[in-house]
């Protein structure tokens, strides 16, 4: 078996509630332990009113994919959730040029350290802007001293939206030589939580990232979508206080 498997059929809609869907994208391989280690990627897409589509972490744009989408709207919103997710925003811009791109806290200064173009036309903040506030909640988690990261909860299905915050890989698609590491990480299904190496950049921020939680578990989610990783179709809110234990 490869490495790391897929969550098939990739490049697809997959429904996760009324106006909310997921695409299972290709593998990515990131700088992580001192080696180039292989993640899943994903997207979540929301239809907010007049059919304008909202995509946060963008996976590969393909033609395919494409008309997919124009089936549910059209592309109006590209999201960023943390800086380090962000790799194929500029190929979407491309094809959507109308399209504004929201930036997380830090992502301009990493894509100009990767040597990335894009162009944000937008900064995400602490709370909704007026383009989805009806529909979209968020909140900046804090407290790291590396990385800040957007969440958001689809307010209808009380569909809570990650990206590194949990991380859940199901070890049936690991590869034992990984698997270890994950394990070790403290990212495997159905105990996912945020990896040890982020964990650890929370060491003098905890009270910031525990008055991050609160606001985020007030928010009572059924489901939780995640970048990477089996995603939670239910029991939300125990769940994200299984991952979170950490904070104590």
């Amino acid at each position: 078996m490869a490495v790391l498997s897929l969550y098939e059929p990739v490049n697809w809609l997959k429904p996760v509630a009324d106006d909310v869907w997921i695409v299972d994208g290709p593998v990515i391989h990131m700088a992580l332990y001192g080696a180039g280690l292989p993640f899943t990627t994903r997207m979540t897409i929301v239809r907010l009113p007049g059919n304008r589509l909202w995509l946060h972490s963008p996976v590969a744009w393909n033609a395919p994919l494409a008309r997919q989408l124009e089936t549910l709207g059209t592309v109006t919103h590209l999201v960023s959730p943390n800086r380090i997710h962000y790799a194929y925003i500029a190929d979407w811009s491309a094809h959507y040029p109308e399209a504004r791109c929201w930036a997380s806290p830090g992502v301009r200064e990493r894509a100009s350290s990767q040597n990335i173009s894009v162009s944000f036309s937008d900064d995400l903040g602490d709370r909704p802007p007026p383009e989805w506030h009806d529909t979209l909640d968020q909140l900046c988690f804090r407290g790291s001293s590396v990385m800040e990261e957007v969440v958001f909860l689809h307010r209808p299905s009380r569909t809570l939206i990650l990206a590194d915050l949990i991380e859940n890989f199901d070890p049936g698609k690991v590869h034992w030589r990984l698997r270890w590491l994950l394990r070790l990480a403290g990212v495997v299904a159905p105990h996912g939580q945020a990896p040890l190496d982020y964990r650890f950049t929370f060491r003098g921020g905890k009270d910031q990232a525990r008055a991050s939680f609160q606001r985020m578990l007030q928010w009572q989610p059924e489901r939780i979508v995640l970048a990477h990783g089996n995603w939670i179709d239910h029991d939300g809110t125990q769940a994200l206080k299984r991952a979170f234990r950490w904070l104590g």
